[in-house]
């Protein structure tokens, strides 16, 4: 009887270790394509990704680089300082967004031109994506919105 006991409480821990296993291996196969890597126009050039793999890259959006053409397809280019990527996106804009602000946009590389299929923009005057951030400070070239103090929020007048 003893043995017996043994044997089943062996068999049941094996069965759950197994079934967490098989688990953790089918949710990690469905989540490889919905994973997103953000990265800076830097991390882009130095190590290009394949041409079907999605990502996000994020920067400011470089001052005079905005151009809409007669088509819905829109051209600018995005920066974080130290390198800038040209970029193509076919849509209609957020409408905060502008030259020199903060962006994030997910979609392919192809050729050296990002091709967008989502541009997200900065929420209101002083945001910007964390991962924006840390890529400008990282190239030295970040400063503090107008409004803030270590870190807070802005102050706005009543």
């Amino acid at each position: 009887m003893r043995s017996l006991k043994k044997k089943r409480r062996v068999q049941v821990i094996v069965l759950a270790v197994l079934s967490l296993v098989v688990s953790t291996a089918l949710i990690g196969y469905a989540m490889r394509d919905g994973i997103n890597f953000f990265r800076s126009p830097s991390e882009v050039l130095a190590e290009p990704p394949g041409p079907t793999e999605v990502f996000r890259i994020g920067g400011l959006v470089e001052g005079g680089s905005l151009k809409r053409g007669a088509g819905e397809t829109i051209r600018f280019n995005v920066t974080d300082g130290g390198a800038v990527v040209a970029v193509t996106y076919r849509g209609v804009l957020p409408d905060l967004f502008e030259e020199n602000q903060g962006m994030v946009g997910t979609g392919t590389l192809r050729d050296g031109v990002f091709e967008a299929s989502e541009i997200l923009a900065k929420h209101d005057e002083s945001y910007m994506p964390k991962e924006v951030v840390d890529a400008l400070k990282a190239q030295g070239v970040y400063q503090e919105p107008d409004g803030y103090y270590q870190g807070q929020a802005p102050v706005r007048g009543g």
